[in-house]
């Protein structure tokens, strides 16, 4: 009766965790940045296209230009739009336009926009996510043929694929921990987003203002290491049990 319930919540915890690894994989909003610049502030002396002269009064409200990106394992895209309070409800499916930009977030990973040719940084920037994606298919390998192999092994049919299913959903979740943590290199600790914003103030506007948010897919993905590592522990132990008692 006690290794029914094991069973019964190891399986529950492994489903829990597989979903969330999949939607933090297939859905592309782990990185939401919103982009802002004031056309007043970006050395312009015309408005709407007519030359300002000395002592002309603008009394036209200010204007920002704002763009909205984010990204995941497969797209990064990016729309305009204007600036709200709440910029994060920008982002859900149902406020964003019926068309946006998009390119393949591999190749151009945020911020990065056309490769540069003999560029250590774009190089770099390129490789370090080819790592981070390895580790996510890892991940998401790992975890599906984990639930693959529980499913053969019930009912109590051989501790070997408890164990092995058990040993899958762990690396999962390793390699899980991997990918987030990487991630949040990438976010803060490497110079790429600082040497972006530089880039942007001297080029676009002295006032260019980047903010950066995790999204909901980066959120997910802790949830999923957390169901995914008790499933995984829970599972070795019932392949433990199965193998004491019933061999």
């Amino acid at each position: 009766m006690k290794l029914s319930v094991a069973l019964f919540f190891a399986g529950f915890f492994g489903a829990l965790g597989a979903v969330f690894f999949l939607l933090s994989f297939g859905t592309d909003y782990w990185l939401l940045a919103t982009e802002t610049c004031s056309p007043e502030n970006n050395g312009s002396k015309t408005v709407n296209a007519v030359p300002l002269e000395h002592g002309d009064m603008v009394t036209s409200p200010k204007k920002t230009d704002t763009t909205y990106h984010h990204e995941g394992f497969f797209w990064r895209c990016w729309f305009g739009g204007k600036l709200a309070e709440d910029n994060i409800w920008k982002f859900w499916f149902t406020n964003q336009p019926p068309s946006k930009l998009c390119m393949h977030s591999y190749l151009f990973p945020f911020p990065v926009t056309t490769p540069v040719h003999n560029s250590t940084s774009y190089d770099t920037a390129v490789i370090y996510r080819g790592f981070w994606s390895v580790f996510m298919l890892v991940g998401v390998a790992a975890v599906v043929m984990a639930g693959f192999i529980i499913i053969c092994a019930a009912p109590f049919a051989s501790h070997k694929l408890y164990k092995a299913g058990g040993g899958l959903f762990l690396i999962a979740s390793v390699f899980f921990s991997a990918v987030v943590v990487m991630y949040v290199i990438w976010v803060q600790a490497l110079s790429t987003m600082t040497d972006y914003k530089q880039q942007q103030k001297t080029s676009l506007c002295p006032d260019f203002q980047i903010n950066i948010r995790y999204g909901w897919s980066f959120m997910l993905a802790p949830v999923g290491i957390f169901f995914s590592f008790l499933a995984g522990m829970l599972f070795l132990l019932i392949g433990r049990t199965v193998q004491m008692h019933y061999n």
